[in-house]
């Protein structure tokens, strides 16, 4: 049986994102779950 993957919440959008392998060396540093969310950061942090 399989673990459960990690999660981690958006800053922008506040949904749930689940690890992928692509971001397995920088899991700490990911905080944003697409490339639109991040280019909105700085719309929507409060």
């Amino acid at each position: 049986m399989k673990k459960p993957l990690p999660f981690k919440i958006c800053l922008v959008c506040k949904r749930e994102f689940t690890w992928r392998k692509k971001w397995e060396r920088d899991w700490q540093n990911v905080k944003y779950c697409s490339k639109k969310c991040r280019s909105f950061k700085n719309y929507f942090i409060h």
